[in-house]
């Protein structure tokens, strides 16, 4: 945080007032103010987005056209929105990039009163600079050459893309783009649910997040510091426009506008005390005034907000398609505690307790077997690449009959780690009865053994049968161990596939039973069925 204060501007007044005031002072009548006839100067204390730093110099003619001196207190929009949420307002304005993050807290707080009075000032949307030549090799994957969220995110699971994003947690730029790459990964043209999120599908993405910062500014200079380790910066379109230019880079930046849309900052300039109503109303007036709209646009590369104002060239690519921002805070909530921070480590492990009885051979176990292809990256679809498996992620497969036969576990780490799961997934040997909860007891046995060696990790169980249990323990049985776990074991949820005959009261009361849930492939494919509840977690 830092408060920049600025000296107050100097003002000739007129010869005939000074005259006057001379007059009136020989007479020996106290004189106690005289004016030029222009508004009265006012000072007033604003909270700012950090990366509105750049405004200084127009904050400077600012006060010298209109009397306004701005005491700028800078912060994260974030950090500033949580601030702002208690209302106990210490500060006469606030210009924050986006203030749907502060509104959202305000309301959550149960502040339903009149929220302040806000006013657009520019706009920038959080877009995404590739290097040339990694803009190329994704868009030779793509139909129509145009790049996706998806397409970023999938190139980030398979580790050829490492990319710069600031910190969601504090800066509006790392939020805005948090936002726009689930809202892209839900795929329902609308505003993020809190069911849209229930289940985390940007763990791929976040696998080739490697540089995070507070600030955008932070993180553009964190950028080029360590340009050479980096494939893409995802921030606002200003920032990547005036990097471009500023000859730090040895080539420019392709600036992509995912297809899949993105968020747009509208900079609000927000009356907190309605006392300076009508310092206020001049502000607004002078900002976006139609002189001052175009020294924005040319100095910081952000878009007027007067459609009408003519674009430099740099500008005059349409946006595209802009996203909505959540209107419910538990969506928010949600994204934020799933964010994974590089600086802060985070590793997490899919069991896969897989069916390999006798009803499973021929064309259901070709369809299983096609399910780890297309989580190994053979499904291109948008949920597809949202949901592959991803660099660093730790994957087990165990497979059942009367009894576990085998397991194997990896880490993916290249892509013949995930050969020799498929591998496994496709070779032979299938058992002559199905111990369901026997196997899912054994899972369970392993991931207490876990608990202790890896706390932290986040751990799931993905269990998927065709048949009815006919051998070993009965779920009553496992229910009863299941509860006499460590906390840490009964933390681990066991999400069920119904396939087949399998009995569905059973699998759902088991995924329940440790706070999971079903999923049918008997009304959906058996690859959506496993889409479904890919990435959920405790």
């Amino acid at each position: 945080m830092r408060t920049i204060r600025r000296s107050r501007a100097t003002r000739r007044p007129a010869t005939g007032l000074v005259a006057l005031c001379l007059a009136w002072l020989l007479l020996g009548t106290a004189v106690t103010a005289c004016s030029a006839g222009g508004p009265e100067p006012v000072t007033l204390r604003v909270l700012a987005s950090s990366e509105l730093a750049d405004m200084a110099p127009l904050l400077d003619e600012l006060r010298e056209e209109t009397g306004i001196e701005l005491e700028m207190e800078y912060r994260g929009t974030i950090d500033a929105g949580d601030a702002l949420a208690s209302g106990a307002y210490r500060h006469d304005l606030a210009w924050l990039s986006s203030d749907r993050y502060f509104q959202l807290k305000r309301k959550a707080a149960g502040d339903h009163g009149e929220p302040p009075l806000a006013t657009s000032i520019m706009r920038s949307p959080v877009v995404i600079g590739l290097k040339p030549a990694t803009a190329e090799r994704l868009r030779r994957t793509t139909p129509d050459g145009q790049i996706s969220w998806a397409d970023v995110a999938d190139a980030a699971a398979d580790g050829s893309l490492r990319f710069g994003m600031a910190d969601p947690r504090h800066a509006n730029s790392g939020l805005a783009a948090l936002v726009g790459v689930a809202t892209a990964a839900a795929d329902t043209g609308g505003v993020l649910r809190p069911q849209d999120v229930s289940c985390d599908r940007l763990h791929g993405f976040f696998a080739g997040h490697r540089l995070a910062e507070n600030t955008s500014a932070g993180l553009v200079d964190g950028f080029v510091k360590d340009r050479n380790n980096l494939e893409a910066l995802i921030t606002y379109e200003s920032e990547l426009l005036a990097l471009n230019g500023s000859g730090k880079l040895r080539e420019p930046l392709e600036i992509v506008y995912p297809k899949d849309g993105m968020v747009l900052s509208d900079y609000p300039l927000l009356l907190l005390d309605p006392a300076q109503r009508a310092a206020y109303d001049r502000l607004v007036e002078w900002l976006k005034s139609e002189p001052v709209q175009k020294k924005i646009m040319d100095r910081t590369l952000r878009r007027p907000i007067d459609p009408a104002v003519p674009r430099v060239p740099r500008l005059r690519r349409p946006i595209g398609n802009a996203l909505y921002f959540p209107d419910d805070q538990k969506v928010v909530d949600r994204l934020l505690a799933d964010y994974g921070d590089p600086r802060r480590g985070r590793s997490s492990r899919v069991i896969f307790l897989l069916d390999f009885s006798g009803s499973m051979r021929g064309e259901r176990i070709a369809r299983l077997r096609a399910v780890f292809d297309g989580l190994s990256g053979g499904d291109d679809s948008r949920s597809g690449k949202f949901v592959r498996f991803y660099r660093g992620e730790s994957l087990t497969v165990m497979r059942f009959g009367g009894r576990v036969l085998d397991e194997r576990s990896v880490t993916y780490e290249s892509p013949r780690d995930l050969d020799r799961l498929r591998g496994f997934v496709a070779s032979d040997g299938f058992g002559t009865s199905t111990a369901i909860w026997s196997a899912l007891d054994h899972a369970y046995d392993t991931v207490t053994d876990e608990a202790r060696e890896r706390p932290g990790q986040a751990v799931s169980i993905v269990m998927m049968t065709d048949g009815e249990n006919n051998a070993g323990i009965d779920l009553d049985t496992f229910v009863r161990r299941y509860r006499a776990r460590p906390p840490e074991a009964r933390a681990v949820r066991t999400y069920t596939v119904r396939y087949g005959e399998a009995d569905t009261g059973e699998l759902d009361r088991a995924a329940r039973t440790t706070g999971g849930r079903m999923a049918d492939a008997t009304v959906q494919s058996l690859l959506s069925a496993f889409k479904e509840i890919r990435g959920c977690h405790q």
